[in-house]
């Protein structure tokens, strides 16, 4: 087992880093889903919906739920915004229902930062996302990175789970990635996301070193690396 760490998780330690999309560079985005929820008697900050999108993902990883079960998300993410008691039911349904593929778009700044140091380190990295498609037109509509020179951060590779006919947590999708990293073990390379179930276990499963983003200590006594920020790669 990996020791439990939310320190000493360095760049340094790596060949090369992969990481997930939703939850590390972008999260569902709070100046849509805050004024929705607010109805319901939901904190419409953007502070409020960012904590709450990680009370979802542990509830999700708490029930072993992968990538087509959302319930247990979507009630533990309108609870942590406060809706009103007799309101969850239903605000968990209104998220459920406004929440989709186009609405991850809200890029998280600190992990744009933290990017941007790590490729002016020559670090190669790369992109596994469970999602519909359009991943990687999101990714670089929203500033944060695109295969190959562009605007914003350079990627070896932008996987979507879509387009290759396999998702997380089968260790297979993984695979895709790994052509463009010849030469690099897999246990030097590490992946990045934000779900127990889907990254942290198909990353083992495919041999690599999974760290969990992890900002509220959701999961203490995990057996796996957690960091708080992508920016603790760099401490």
């Amino acid at each position: 087992m990996f020791p439990v760490s939310f320190h000493g998780v360095l760049a340094s330690n790596f060949d090369a880093i992969l990481f997930d999309a939703g939850g590390i560079f972008l999260l569902p985005d709070p100046t849509v889903l805050g004024p929705l929820l607010v109805y319901h008697g939901g904190d419409p900050s953007e502070a409020a919906h960012r904590r709450a999108h990680y009370a979802g993902m542990a509830a999700k990883s708490a029930a072993g739920s992968t990538e087509k079960f959302w319930d247990e998300y979507n009630l533990a993410y309108v609870r942590s915004i406060g809706v009103f008691d007799h309101e969850i039911e239903l605000a968990a349904e209104v998220l459920g229902r406004s929440r989709n593929a186009y609405t991850w778009r809200w890029p998280i700044p600190e992990s744009l930062s933290a990017l941007r140091k790590l490729h002016d380190a020559g670090m190669p990295m790369g992109v596994i996302s469970n999602a519909s498609g359009q991943i990687a037109e999101v990714l670089a509509r929203s500033g944060i990175c695109q295969v190959g020179e562009g605007p914003s951060i350079p990627m070896r590779v932008i996987i979507d789970s879509h387009l290759v006919g396999v998702a997380k947590p089968d260790p297979h999708i993984f695979d895709f990635a790994l052509d463009y990293f010849v030469g690099i073990d897999r246990s030097r390379i590490a992946y990045i996301g934000d779900s127990v179930t889907m990254d942290v276990g198909g990353a083992r499963a495919a041999g690599l070193h999974p760290i969990l983003l992890d900002p509220h200590d959701d999961h203490p006594g995990a057996d796996f690396d957690r960091l708080r920020s992508l920016e603790e790669l760099l401490a």
